[in-house]
């Protein structure tokens, strides 16, 4: 059975589609081997109230359901940041981030609740792909 991968970062106030753009980037690199939950899949407009406890509902159930985080850190983000907390706390998910912040510049919040913090999608992605994929002989 594949690995379940919830595709966690910004979407409100994202410019441009990145937050579908790296979604897409990481669904074709690691769609084959992981079943990658989007949390985009879903068609709900921020801020409007009747669909903002179903947003955050939807997407806690996506976290429950993961077997590790992929998250995008590139820019300050409250429900990013609660993903990542109850991912890691609650649930002792593993939280692989990529994040353009040096160490210095990330939140300590961030750095101690995310397992591992790469510098690029890319290398989230090789790590991802070097750590998880099961070979045909049964071993990682």
């Amino acid at each position: 059975m594949r690995k379940r991968i919830y595709l966690c970062g910004p979407i409100m106030d994202e410019v441009d589609g990145h937050a579908r753009a790296w979604r897409e980037q990481a669904k074709r690199n690691l769609g084959r081997e992981f079943l990658l939950l989007d949390p985009m899949r879903r068609n709900f407009k921020d801020r409007e109230v009747d669909s903002a406890n179903e947003i955050v509902e939807f997407d806690l159930q996506d976290v429950r359901d993961a077997d590790i985080l992929l998250v995008n850190y590139s820019k300050p983000s409250i429900g990013t940041a609660m993903e990542v907390f109850y991912a890691s706390q609650v649930l002792n998910k593993f939280v692989i981030a990529f994040s353009p912040f040096s160490f210095k510049d990330c939140n300590p919040w961030m750095v101690k609740y995310c397992t591992k913090i790469l510098p690029s999608l890319e290398t989230a992605i090789a790590y991802i792909r070097e750590h998880f994929i099961v070979q045909d002989h049964g071993e990682p």
